[in-house]
């Protein structure tokens, strides 16, 4: 037996509302896998309906991981999940099974495959600062700052990107360094061995926005809101966590604070869901060696297979 080679990872990508938890089951009635959810929101208790999570039947025909694993009052990065996964992934291949990779958070994809810098940890009491900044000046202002102190970092964020000028003013203000100049040092190890990449994605950008509508509002109507008012009514969560910064979530949360009609948070929601599906497939095309998969296919599950066999 140690002659043989491992088992392959193989890592199963595309952006939301594309196909991914469907096309994983199907593969796990033909092949010996479990399943290391790649997705930052699946992670919480609680969340459910807005992340598409796999429900009690679908975990219950193959095994699942990093799903649920903490409260929404927490935080999770992408140094920690490279750490579970690559944890993980020595255990499902000690089983003799094959481990499949499913989701859509590219960052955490980038980190497990290639690494990480060695960014210093997150500061609560500096981020409540910039948070507060923000909220007086509002996040452009905070974007044309980081533009002075670093600006290849800036050029690549929206202005309104708050999670990661957030994060980009943090490391400048604890270390004195650019993000940038932390991203060209040589990061830490990644994943070794044979790695399979597959990719969903609907051929055309209309097909991709008809799904993500269709199945934002089936969202709706399976409870959503609900399961964003008792987040809302914990008490204990603010709309600066990551778990609500979540797309669906953080406008959901919004109308609950009244700042705008349901309908109107559901097309903002809408809205957000089609420019992160924009930015995972721009994530995607970066990447080498995808088989690149279209999810209306009919011989969907038979191109993937020969590519697993």
């Amino acid at each position: 037996m140690s002659d043989l080679q491992p088992l392959p990872v193989v890592l199963l990508m595309g952006p939301t509302a594309s196909g991914k938890t469907g096309l994983s089951l199907r593969l796990a009635q033909q092949l010996p896998v479990e399943i290391v959810t790649v997705d930052s929101a699946q992670v919480y208790r609680g969340m459910d309906i807005g992340t598409a999570k796999p429900d009690a039947v679908e975990r219950g025909a193959v095994p699942h991981h990093l799903l649920d694993i903490l409260d929404p009052s927490e935080a999770y990065s992408a140094a920690r999940f490279r750490d579970d996964a690559l944890r993980l992934i020595d255990e499902i291949r000690a089983r003799g099974r094959m481990p499949l990779l499913v989701g859509g958070t590219m960052l955490y994809y980038r980190a497990l495959q290639y690494g990480l810098s060695d960014l210093p940890a997150a500061d609560p009491a500096l981020r409540q600062r910039l948070e507060g900044q923000a909220a007086r000046e509002g996040w452009p202002a905070l974007h044309a700052r980081l533009a002075q102190k670093d600006p290849v970092t800036a050029a690549r964020l929206h202005p309104n990107d708050q999670q990661r000028i957030q994060r980009a003013l943090e490391i400048v203000e604890l270390t004195g360094m650019a993000p940038s100049a932390f991203h060209a040092r040589a990061p830490s190890a990644g994943l070794s061995g044979r790695v399979i990449k597959l990719a969903l994605s609907p051929p055309t950008r209309a097909q991709l926005h008809e799904r993500i509508e269709r199945r934002f509002r089936q969202m709706m109507r399976d409870g959503f809101l609900d399961e964003v008012r008792r987040l809302h009514a914990r008490g204990d969560l603010r709309a600066e966590l990551p778990s609500i910064r979540a797309v669906g979530y953080r406008q959901l949360w919004e109308h609950l604070e009244g700042r705008d009609s349901l309908e109107d948070a559901i097309e903002r929601g809408i809205a957000a869901t089609r420019q992160f599906a924009k930015r995972q497939i721009t994530w995607l095309r970066s990447e080498v060696s995808v088989h690149w998969l279209d999810p209306a296919s009919q011989d969907l599950l038979e191109q993937a297979l020969n590519l697993l066999k």
